[in-house]
């Protein structure tokens, strides 16, 4: 094996994302993929699952699919131990999916709070709690959270949904302080503006698409694809040193 893909090559490992088979969590799971992971795509829509399963097996990877609904304690717990069935434990457990509920701040009721926070903060923490002992007893393991610029700052209506990815990138640093001497690191991405389904509702009005886009430094908004080096990275060797950190990957979007 070369330097490089000893640096960077995943094979041998299983990863599990959560949020494959869309957007920013199917970028990231194609990723892995082809750097010679088995994945297994976890969503709640077993079409776009099988979809996404069928593109990477026509690449040659290694995938499984499983369905599950993380928007409750139970679900996200069966989802987790589901996960773990096609390939054994995980090596590599990514966090994409998520809602984007954004009512303004004094329409939030208990509703848009719970559901929020079960699918973007509480089952992170539940595929973490399954998944970072049994990590941390082999000596390897990576976590990988899908944050936001709303963790960051208030823009367009953050709401409950800032709030829940501010929680994760702390959930990251608390993982990274209980595991991380033992081999397993936990990180969070940060995207800028994706073109995603989820944020299909912004991407419905042509002039904030463009105003967002000229907010960065490159001078477009991102795409899923941007995310696959950076998520190679992290799931690897390479970054065995690199824990607790909630790194930018936004055209320059954060600094500008």
């Amino acid at each position: 094996m070369s330097y490089v893909e000893d640096l960077f090559s995943l094979a041998g490992r299983t990863a599990v994302v959560t949020g494959g088979s869309s957007g920013i969590g199917r970028g990231i799971a194609t990723a892995l993929a082809r750097a010679g992971a088995a994945v297994v795509l976890v969503a709640r829509g077993r079409p776009a699952l099988e979809d996404t399963a069928r593109e990477l097996t026509g690449l040659g990877c290694r995938v499984a699919v499983v369905v599950g609904d993380l928007s409750t304690r139970v679900g996200a717990q069966q989802a987790a131990d589901d996960a773990a069935a096609p390939f054994g434990e995980p090596d590599v457990v990514v966090s994409s999916a998520g809602i984007n509920l954004r009512p303004p701040m004094a329409s939030i009721d208990a509703d848009v709070w719970d559901a929020t926070m079960a699918v973007n903060l509480e089952a992170p923490f539940w595929f973490g709690q399954r998944f970072g002992p049994g990590m941390a007893e082999r000596g390897y393991g990576r976590l990988i959270h899908v944050s936001s610029q709303q963790a960051h700052r208030a823009f367009v209506t953050s709401g409950v949904y800032g709030v829940s990815k501010g929680g994760l990138e702390s959930l990251a640093r608390s993982q990274a302080e209980a595991w991380s001497a033992h081999g397993v690191t936990a990180n969070t991405l940060v995207p800028g503006f994706v073109l995603t389904p989820l944020n299909q509702r912004l991407q419905d009005d042509p002039v904030r698409v463009a105003a967002l886009a000229d907010r960065t430094l490159v001078g477009r908004n991102g795409v899923p694809a941007d995310f696959a080096g950076a998520a190679v990275f992290l799931a690897g060797a390479a970054s065995g040193y690199v824990t607790g950190q909630s790194i930018h990957v936004d055209g320059g979007f954060s600094v500008h």
